[in-house]
Order: C-alpha cells, then sequence, then structure tokens
C-alpha cells in the first residue's frame, strides 16, 4: 500500500493567535491519525511559480488514514479554532510505492 502526503501551503497568516491555537488540537490528531509530520516552516527557496510562504508537509501510512484524520473529531475541532485566521490551500497525494 503506498504512503500518502498531505501537503499545506499558507497563503497568508491574518491571526497567529489562532494558528496557535489550531496547532495546539491539530497535532495531537494528526499524531492519533499516524501522521508524521516530516517538513514544517518557511520554504527555503521557491522556483518556477513558487511562492516563499510556510508549507506543512505530512506523512500516513495510506491515504484512507490521511483523509480519515482529516475528517476525524478531533482535526474538526482544530479547524474550527483556526477559523479565518489563515488562507491556506490543502493537497493529498498517493506515493509512488
Amino acid at each position: 500500500m503506498a504512503k500518502a502526503y498531505w501537503i499545506s501551503m499558507y497563503h497568508t497568516i491574518r491571526d497567529e493567535k489562532a494558528l496557535g491555537e489550531y496547532a495546539k488540537l491539530a497535532g495531537p490528531a494528526i499524531q492519533a491519525g499516524g501522521g508524521r509530520v516530516l517538513a514544517r516552516g518557511d520554504a527555503a527557496r521557491a522556483y518556477e511559480k513558487g511562492v516563499m510562504q510556510r508549507v506543512v508537509v505530512i506523512e500516513f501510512d495510506s491515504l484512507d488514514k490521511a483523509i480519515s484524520t482529516h475528517d476525524s473529531p478531533g482535526y474538526q475541532a482544530a479547524l474550527k479554532a483556526l477559523g479565518n485566521g489563515v488562507d491556506r490551500d490543502m493537497r493529498f497525494v498517493e506515493g509512488l510505492s
């Protein structure tokens, strides 16, 4: 079964406090779902149409685990705490094997 990667790009952070509250809830919810944070922080460099912004990459053992973690009550509570504190996009992609 292929691993899966949850990738979030933060375009705008409007409310650092809300982001902090989100992180307090999201971290444990993601760990409970089997997620492992591989990278988190501002991009070190951007090429082509890349943007120097915050990026988070989380690895899961499967796409199903990533999706069920996102849809879990714990992660949904984190999203509620985040509210409109950021503009970001999130993508899930399966690994090659």
